[in-house]
C-alpha cells in the first residue's frame, strides 16, 4: 500500500468517518453521499500496489488502479468509499493503521465506520441500524439514546470491522454502524439512509438531503 499526501488540511480534533465497499455497497454509498453533499476536499490518497482483479474488455484486459481517498470538511475527515477493498491482510492492516495514524495526527477522538447487516427479517422498506462500540460504556450511552446494538455475537470481517479493533488498540473511541439488508449482492440504499439518519443523531450535524438515495432505492425495488 502506498500513501500520497496531496494537501495539508487545516483541521483539528475532527470526527473520522471511515468505510469501504462491502455487502450491499452500504459503506461506499454512505461515504460517497457525504462527500458529495458536504463538498469535501481530497487531501490524501491510499493506493494498492497489487490489483485484485483484471477487467476483460472483450478480447483484451486492463489492469485497474485501486485507490481510496481521504477528504475533509469542517470538523470531519471522510475516508474510503469507491469500489472494493484490499484482499490480503497485509494491505488491509496497512490501510487500517494509516487511518489510525491520520486520526492521531489531527487529534481525532472518535472514529465511525459503516456497513451492512445481513438479516432474514422482512424489512418492509424500513431497515434498522445496529451499532457496536469499542467499549461497554459507549454501548450503554447508545442504548440510553434508544439506538439498538447488534443483537448477537458475530465476527465482523474486512475494513468496516477491523478498523474498530485498530481504534480500540490505539485508545480511540469508535462505533460501527450496520444497516439491515436482505440482498447483499445489490446496492442497499435504504440501509444507507438508515445509517445516515443514525449518524446525524450521534454527531449532531446534518449530512444532507437523502431524497436522491430514496429515489435510487425505489428504482432498484422496481427492478428486483
Amino acid at each position: 500500500m502506498e500513501f500520497f499526501q496531496e494537501y495539508e488540511p487545516d483541521i483539528e480534533k475532527p470526527i473520522v468517518i471511515a468505510a469501504m465497499q462491502d455487502m450491499g455497497n452500504v459503506g461506499s454509498i454512505v461515504v460517497n453521499f457525504i462527500n458529495d453533499s458536504l463538498h469535501t476536499k481530497k487531501f490524501r490518497t491510499a493506493k494498492s500496489q497489487f490489483p485484485t482483479y483484471v477487467i476483460d474488455n472483450g478480447g483484451y484486459i486492463d489492469v485497474p488502479t485501486e485507490s481510496w481517498e481521504y477528504k475533509f470538511t469542517d470538523g470531519l475527515i471522510i475516508f474510503g468509499g469507491g469500489t472494493g477493498q484490499p484482499q490480503n491482510n497485509q494491505e488491509l492492516n496497512s490501510l487500517c493503521q494509516d487511518v489510525i495514524d491520520i486520526s492521531k495526527k489531527y487529534s481525532a477522538k472518535f472514529i465511525y465506520t459503516l456497513g451492512g447487516f445481513h438479516t432474514n427479517r422482512s424489512l418492509n422498506q424500513n431497515p434498522k441500524t445496529f451499532v457496536t462500540a469499542t467499549s461497554k460504556e459507549i454501548t450503554k450511552q447508545m442504548q440510553d439514546l434508544g439506538i439498538e446494538t447488534t443483537p448477537h455475537k458475530s465476527i465482523i470481517t474486512g475494513f468496516n470491522g477491523l478498523i474498530l479493533g485498530f481504534a480500540k488498540q490505539n485508545e480511540i473511541h469508535g462505533i460501527g454502524m450496520y444497516g439491515e439488508l436482505n440482498e447483499p449482492k445489490i446496492p442497499q440504499y435504504r440501509a444507507a439512509i438508515s445509517i445516515i439518519k443514525t449518524l446525524e443523531k450521534l454527531t449532531y450535524r446534518k449530512l444532507g438531503n437523502t431524497t436522491s438515495l430514496e429515489l435510487m432505492a425505489q428504482e432498484f425495488e422496481k427492478s428486483f
